[in-house]
């Protein structure tokens, strides 16, 4: 069976992603009095909303997070970069909610889109990964954890369990994005990692296609939010 051109698989994987990337962002809600739960229960609900913000509502993290893995389609990779943005985004995320950092949000989500479309073209123009993407990817993620505290920020963490629910939102993260990296292996890189025509057919056409999101979102929100 002959393959279809590149051009052709960008489109496909372009459309959708450019019809969700417009849409407005699904927001987290906690149906319960917070002061009124115990420390388990307050562990188990920042854990799902920790996750739920990666899956389904963090669009912009989940292609982040595809787009460390598909230059390099093997989970030890992929996971050594996983861990180097895990660390950063705690350090972050830990350094907002207890008020030392307090950058605009305004600067944070378009550097966000800007650092997919960074690891996106990087993807592109590259057949390897790089030894010096892991610090790439820890820098980023220190921008990751603003956005991430951004989300915690409206939501508020009970004075009674501050730290405890601000680890365990950390932790549902960090499961999301491992599924995200799983999935992603399952659908992928189980199959079509080390063929010949992984870069030009894989590659090249998702990230151009999560490129053009992420360029979409640069200029949404330098411009229009």
């Amino acid at each position: 069976m002959r393959r279809p051109p590149a051009r052709h698989l960008l489109l496909v994987a372009a459309v959708p992603l450019l019809v969700l990337g417009a849409l407005p962002a699904a927001a987290h809600v906690i149906d319960a009095d917070l002061s009124k739960l115990s420390r388990t229960e307050v562990f188990w609900t920042y854990l799902q909303l920790g996750y739920t913000h990666i899956l389904p509502l963090g669009l912009d993290h989940i292609l982040f997070v595809l787009s460390l893995y598909i230059l390099e389609p093997r989970l030890r990779p992929v996971l050594w970069q996983a861990t180097a943005f895990t660390v950063a985004h705690s350090i972050t995320l830990g350094l907002a909610m207890y008020g030392f950092v307090r950058p605009p949000s305004s600067i944070v989500e378009p550097v966000i889109a800007l650092s997919i479309l960074f690891v996106a073209i990087e993807n592109i123009v590259s057949r390897k990964l790089n030894p010096w993407r892991l610090a790439v990817v820890f820098g980023f993620g220190l921008v990751h954890g603003l956005g991430f505290a951004s989300a915690l920020t409206g939501l508020g963490l009970p004075r009674n369990a501050y730290f405890g629910s601000l680890i365990s939102f950390n932790v549902g993260v960090e499961l999301g994005q491992v599924s995200v990296i799983l999935l992603a292996w399952a659908l992928i890189g189980r199959w079509a990692a080390g063929k010949p025509w992984y870069h030009a057919r894989v590659v090249v056409p998702v990230s151009a296609a999560i490129g053009l999101v992420a360029a979409f979102w640069t200029v949404q929100r330098v411009f229009f939010t």
